[in-house]
């Protein structure tokens, strides 16, 4: 039946939503805290604040990258599933 690929497409669709929006949380809790540390570290010592922003972006691109795992993993199982 055509109904049965409807299904099915519709199933693929909603994985690929849950799963970027899902692998997304854990890496914008982690931005978050990242930044929020990074801005208490300089106000306690604001000398540092050159060496603290290289470290915090490499952070933030490590845990970005997450995301784009999540997003990877999502359209696999969006294209490469078979139905």
């Amino acid at each position: 039946m055509a109904l049965e690929g409807n299904v099915v497409d519709a199933a693929k669709a909603i994985t690929l939503g849950l799963s970027t929006g899902l692998g997304a949380i854990g890496p914008g809790i982690g931005v978050g805290y990242l930044f929020g540390k990074t801005v208490e570290s300089v106000a306690r010592q604001p000398e540092l604040r050159g060496e603290l922003m290289g470290i915090t972006f490499l952070g933030l691109a490590l845990t970005e990258a997450i995301t784009f795992y999540a997003l990877l993993m999502g359209f696999v199982a969006f294209f490469l599933v078979s139905s």
